[in-house]
């Protein structure tokens, strides 16, 4: 996060005695713990966080079942693909019903359909986070606070963080994203002073900030769930704390997890077709984030409001259509996954370039994923894809 946060108790300096209040001792068995939560080797944004104990006390370590091995499609044609994700049931815990669409060094892209809370706690220690609520709501629970999240909510959280998913509605499907590295907000939406512009589609006031509870005093067993990804693979370890991780008393800083709405996007329209880049919602090194929201269309006399074909030699594309009429595309449903490879052309189907002249306004949600590298995809495509998608573009 580009700009600076504060919550709970705090000492006025960095770096200095911090005691308890409750002890007011000072034996040096009574200070709070502080910990620098930091990033790029202490070179970039960090937070302080001041705990009631030490954040290395774990009691054991173990290996954990693993549940995050994508099984590669071999041999998957280089064509247009659809598949639908809201057809894949699953159940369980955030984590244990998610299903692994496709992959890269960089960049995994997920879904999940939650039935359940999390008992337990989850990190990551390689990876950023994404996740987007296409349906559902609850809170979000971290060492910084707690957010209420809602239907539209991207929650962005940053490796190394401690959370749980407490999810409340009958109905919850969420799309995800990793990185390795962080999800940021684009530098041109930002001035030099890291706030964000006049002209920038979002600004902070938009920004549902995690609010700090009281830290919770209480010994026992608290398994955490640490994901981590080698070269060989993901693998989960459970390290045990023996004392309950939100143990927070304050913290500040740059470094935290948030959420953003996608229907507080506001859309940059002109007189004629604009490119994707002015749906960008988020940054990464390896890839981009943009999404589409309602919005009303290009006024030039003549102007086509359906997107020209195109061939991004540089990226694969990855549309999550989440709600409403998708004007270029017909056999969508909401859930619906599309993926464009680099290197081949792509637009919009037979008919809904003609049909896009003179209408008005756009009514659709979509999060779309630009990889700089080209994907893997799961076998679990096969399952729920639409074998004749690549068919679409044929005149009859």
């Amino acid at each position: 996060m580009p700009f600076y946060y504060q919550q709970g108790d705090i000492p006025k300096k960095r770096h200095i005695a911090f005691y308890k209040k409750q002890q007011n001792k000072k034996d040096g068995k009574s200070l709070y713990r502080e910990e620098l939560f930091s990033t790029q080797g202490f070179s970039s944004i960090y937070s302080n966080r001041y705990r009631l104990d030490m954040p290395t006390k774990v009691s054991s370590i173990a290996h954990a079942q693993n549940l995050m091995q994508m099984q590669t499609w071999q041999d998957v044609p280089l064509m247009w693909h659809l598949f639908h994700s809201s057809r894949q049931e699953s159940s369980g815990s955030l984590h244990q019903a998610q299903t692994l669409w496709m992959e890269n060094h960089n960049c995994t892209i997920l879904t999940s359909s939650p039935t359940e809370k999390c008992t337990n706690f989850h990190k990551n220690a390689h990876e950023h986070l994404l996740v987007f609520i296409h349906r559902g709501e609850g809170t979000f629970l971290s060492e910084f606070g707690n957010l209420v999240f809602t239907e539209g909510d991207y929650i962005i959280i940053p490796k190394g963080c401690i959370y749980q998913f407490q999810f409340t509605a009958q109905e919850n499907r969420c799309f995800m994203v990793l990185s390795d590295t962080a999800f940021d907000i684009p530098k041109h939406f930002r001035n030099d002073m890291g706030q964000l512009m006049e002209d920038a589609p979002y600004c902070e006031r938009n920004l549902k900030l995690p609010v700090l509870q009281e830290a919770i005093n209480e010994k026992g067993s608290f398994p955490v769930h640490i994901s981590c990804k080698y070269a060989q693979g993901r693998k989960t370890y459970t390290h045990v704390w023996d004392h309950h991780p939100f143990d927070v008393v304050g913290w500040d800083g740059c470094e935290y997890p948030f959420a953003f709405n996608i229907k507080d996007y506001a859309p940059k329209v002109g007189a004629i077709h604009l490119p994707p880049p002015v749906h960008l919602v988020f940054t990464t090194q390896h890839f981009v984030v943009c999404n589409f929201v309602p919005r009303l269309f290009d006024f030039y006399p003549g102007a086509i409001p359906a997107p020209y074909f195109h061939s991004n030699v540089d990226s694969d594309e990855v549309i999550f259509y989440a709600d409403g009429d998708f004007m270029s595309r017909k056999g969508i449903e909401p859930g619906s996954i599309s993926y464009h490879p680099m290197g081949i052309a792509h637009g919009p189907q037979p008919g809904k370039t003609e049909a896009s002249i003179g209408q008005k306004e756009t009514h659709e949600y979509a999060v779309m994923v630009d990889t700089f590298a080209p994907l893997s995809l799961s076998k679990e495509i096969q399952a729920v894809s639409d074998p004749n998608y690549w068919r679409s573009w044929s005149e009859d």
